[in-house]
């Protein structure tokens, strides 16, 4: 991938709204240039689509946690994911290696939600869980680095 996409990536993962005239003159290109340039990373699948931050708190989410679960019987399907997509407090469900399957990212609105969506949890998937709270979250989202390094290197 070339070093000038890479710019417009980070440019675009920290502000989605950021304008083809504003990622023209952060990037030394033309208007037309950028536009064609973030197309193409459409359309390769790079970029998939332009979100919204939202703060959790002034929405009545103020708790997020991350949710470690495995199966009860570890001969049942690899179904998890699936049966859990309906549960709306689930932000985001990650496959991993280690004692358990998935850690899910969910938010809610006290710890009584939490314990509620944590039964529901069980239930709808026949999982075990292991469950950490978020006490604050220095920083999150963090855009990729524009020239492409490692992110333990030096600038």
């Amino acid at each position: 991938m070339e070093e000038i996409d890479r710019r417009i990536l980070a440019l675009l993962a920290d502000d989605g709204r950021m304008s083809f005239t504003d990622l023209a003159k952060e990037t030394g290109l033309s208007v037309s240039a950028v536009h064609q340039r973030v197309r193409r990373l459409q359309k390769r699948g790079i970029v998939q689509g332009f979100t919204a931050r939202l703060d959790h708190a002034r929405i009545g989410l103020p708790l997020t946690a991350f949710v470690s679960i495995k199966p009860i019987d570890p001969a049942a399907p690899d179904d998890a994911p699936e049966r859990l997509a309906h549960l709306t407090a689930i932000e985001a469900c990650h496959s991993v290696a280690g004692d358990e399957s998935y850690i899910l990212k969910v938010r809610v609105g006290s710890p009584n939600e939490l314990e509620d969506l944590l039964q529901r949890i069980r239930a709808a998937a026949n999982v075990a869980t292991r469950t950490t709270v978020v006490l604050s979250t220095p920083w999150e989202g963090r855009p990729p680095r524009p020239d492409g390094a490692a992110a333990d290197s030096e600038p």
